[in-house]
């Protein structure tokens, strides 16, 4: 257990530096929205969701209502249902109170190393050991984002606004594997874009990522029926 978790750790922190920087970007805009620290930090510890978290910052300040703030976040988190899917055969056996606790400090990234390394000799503890990594940098990002806030006005400034998509062009360098895993990336992201235009609704998340799932099983199928 302690070996796989470290080995989790350790294998996530490269990409925990681009996830630092997305965080202390977070911690400006709360700091420059009027967003307490102490809401900062629940918000870290009970969403642990960056780009909801994003969202939600903005709405606080727009003054939205609790539940449309909700529901939103619901809505944009919907994916990991689907991330959740993936990491079946690593929950086999687990308690509910050990599936809750270790999904909770599930990211995008850690799941993305964990995919990665599926095939060696893994546990849900690697797993878990990249979601602290990842939290443990997030959390150190938005406290130094937020603390720095008044000295750094604009994230754009220092190129600071480029660690998200290096986060995830990371992600997509690691899941790469064929030319099939491009055409999946690349109708994706179409999708998204479209849908994002269309409906203006958080929503295109789960359905874009419903969709590139369908088309990426199948390519699955399809490499299968040609062997």
């Amino acid at each position: 257990m302690k070996n796989n978790m470290k080995n989790g750790f350790l294998s996530n922190l490269p990409i925990s530096l681009s996830v630092f920087s997305y965080g202390a970007i977070l911690g400006i805009t709360c700091n420059t929205k009027s967003i307490d620290y102490l809401e900062l930090m629940l918000m870290n510890i009970f969403i642990f969701a960056g780009s909801s978290q994003f969202v939600i910052a903005d709405m606080i300040s727009s003054s939205f209502g609790i539940a449309t703030i909700i529901g939103t976040a619901v809505l944009i988190n919907l994916r990991y249902f689907l991330i959740g899917t993936t990491l079946n055969t690593l929950f086999f056996n687990r308690t509910l109170k050990e599936k809750l606790l270790i999904m909770h400090f599930v990211t995008d990234e850690s799941w993305a190393i964990t995919m990665k390394n599926r095939e060696k000799d893994i546990d849900v503890y690697f797993l878990l050991g990249g979601g602290l990594c990842i939290f443990s940098s997030w959390l150190l990002g938005t406290s130094i984002g937020y603390f720095s806030g008044q000295f750094i006005l604009d994230p754009q400034k220092y190129g600071l606004d480029f660690a998200f998509y290096a986060v995830f062009i990371a992600i997509l360098t690691t899941m790469y594997k064929s030319k099939n895993d491009f055409y999946t990336f690349l109708i994706t992201a179409i999708i998204a874009i479209s849908l994002d235009y269309l409906l203006n609704n958080p929503v295109y998340i789960l359905i874009s990522a419903v969709l590139g799932s369908l088309l990426s099983l199948l390519f699955v199928k399809k490499k299968e029926s040609n062997e």
